[in-house]
């Protein structure tokens, strides 16, 4: 219902692991020494640098940079080597000394251009959070950007008109609900529409410790 950080702290408050966002400061509460890993999104700084390229042809300069990270990890996926050793080995082989070089590009430009100027609050930005903009360095499970969540997000803004109308609050976290699982089954690759039909005429069967057999990334195994 709101911007804040009482949503994100109700959700994932307690959890640990890596989450992977932008620099959206509601995510604070969570992210802290005994919360969870903040991941940042290469995707966000670019945006920012190319903004600048108007007022700052330099800007050029960043998004280069940051294309080559991307050029690595298509030719890893292409390879399909995600996960494996030799990925591990191109992010700390091959990535790190770009991010490297990177930062060291910054860090001069930065006396160069107004804090408050499109260039400068790229440059703030990127400086600023770099520590969770490399952390995809060290971890293959985490990727450079969260792009993949900014594309499952689309399809929601793109319903918004039609989810004024689902009549109340309570209606409202009902639709939101099935949305998630109709969302889950995209995403493991399953039917919506066959995983419904089937998993609706089983939850009644189902003792209640074998629930998560259900589970669209579940009963994709299980489906015939």
């Amino acid at each position: 219902m709101t911007r804040s950080g009482d949503t994100p702290k109700a959700i994932l408050g307690g959890t640990t692991g890596t989450l992977v966002v932008d620099m959206y400061t509601g995510y604070n509460a969570i992210t802290g020494v005994e919360g969870r890993q903040r991941a940042g999104c290469l995707s966000h700084a670019r945006r920012k640098f190319f903004k600048a390229l108007n007022s700052a042809p330099e800007a050029q300069t960043a998004l280069d940079f940051i294309r080559d990270i991307y050029v690595i990890e298509r030719e890893v996926k292409i390879a399909k080597e995600t996960g494996e050793v030799d990925h591990a080995r191109a992010r700390w082989e091959q990535c790190l000394p770009i991010m490297d070089k990177l930062y060291v590009w910054l860090a001069k430009q930065k006396a160069q251009h107004p804090p408050k100027s499109v260039m400068g609050n790229a440059i703030k930005y990127t400086l600023k959070n770099w520590q969770a903009l490399t952390r995809f360095i060290t971890n293959t499970a985490i990727p450079p950007d969260n792009n993949r969540s900014e594309r499952a997000l689309r399809v929601v803004a793109l319903g918004r008109k039609n989810f004024l109308f689902a009549g109340n609050k309570e209606s409202g976290e009902n639709l939101a609900a099935l949305y998630t699982i109709v969302a889950t089954c995209v995403a493991n690759e399953v039917d919506p529409v066959a995983y419904l039909t089937d998993v609706l005429t089983r939850l009644d069967s189902t003792p209640a410790d074998r629930v998560d057999t259900l589970l669209p990334q579940n009963w994709a195994v299980l489906a015939p």
